[in-house]
């Protein structure tokens, strides 16, 4: 099974209007999509090599290019939706916000947003994570530093540094843990007070270390 583009390659390494570099970045964002569809829609053992092929359309030569394994794709793909993820919360934080309140309710409000507009992802952020133990945490710790730099707008760093980066990572994994819950529920709680739980818990958490 390959690539089907129609077109002739030039001698520039052109074929179907696309150069070479352009053909692969096609071709490792069909196999990501495909996986992202797969992954979410069944559990990771279930989903072979051969199915995302099959679904992005290209060959096991192509995507062996890109990935060494079905581990390392879900990695990828579990990466890329995270850091997806975060922008936009991070796009939603107010600059100057008056109080914590003011600061955490955009960013959740945006997170609930994305994730029931975007359900496969919100199903291989979470769902899938927990299979990959050590990256999941080292994800926390990442998101964790994320939401401290955004905290910081509306409080000053307490002087118990290890504390703060502590409360910073609770707050992250329990955050994580409601998300699973209202995830594995079929989402069908309802999302406005998903927002206004997860801003009190936030608020809470954080004015505890003021």
């Amino acid at each position: 099974m390959g690539e089907q583009v129609q077109g002739t390659t030039s001698r520039s390494g052109t074929y179907g209007g696309q150069s070479r570099e352009e053909r692969a970045a096609d071709r490792r964002g069909r196999i990501m999509q495909a996986a992202l569809e797969l992954f979410a829609a069944r559990s990771y053992d279930e989903v072979t090599v051969a199915e995302v092929c099959a679904r992005a359309k290209v060959s096991k030569r192509y995507f062996y290019e890109d990935f060494t394994d079905r581990e390392s794709l879900l990695r990828a793909v579990h990466h890329e939706r995270n850091d997806w993820l975060l922008a936009g919360i991070a796009a939603a934080a107010p600059k100057e916000p008056e109080d914590l309140e003011a600061l955490y309710r955009p960013m959740m409000t945006t997170l609930v947003q994305m994730l029931v507009e975007h359900p496969e992802s919100a199903r291989v952020i979470y769902i899938n994570a927990p299979r990959m133990e050590l990256r999941r945490r080292g994800l926390l710790r990442k998101n964790a530093e994320l939401f401290g730099r955004l905290t910081r707008r509306a409080i000053t760093r307490p002087r118990d540094k290890q504390g703060y980066e502590r409360m910073l990572l609770a707050l992250v994994a329990g955050v994580t843990e409601v998300i699973i819950d209202w995830l594995e529920r079929g989402m069908t709680d309802d999302a406005e007070a998903l927002v206004t739980h997860l801003t009190w818990f936030a608020t809470t958490l954080l004015t505890s270390l003021r």
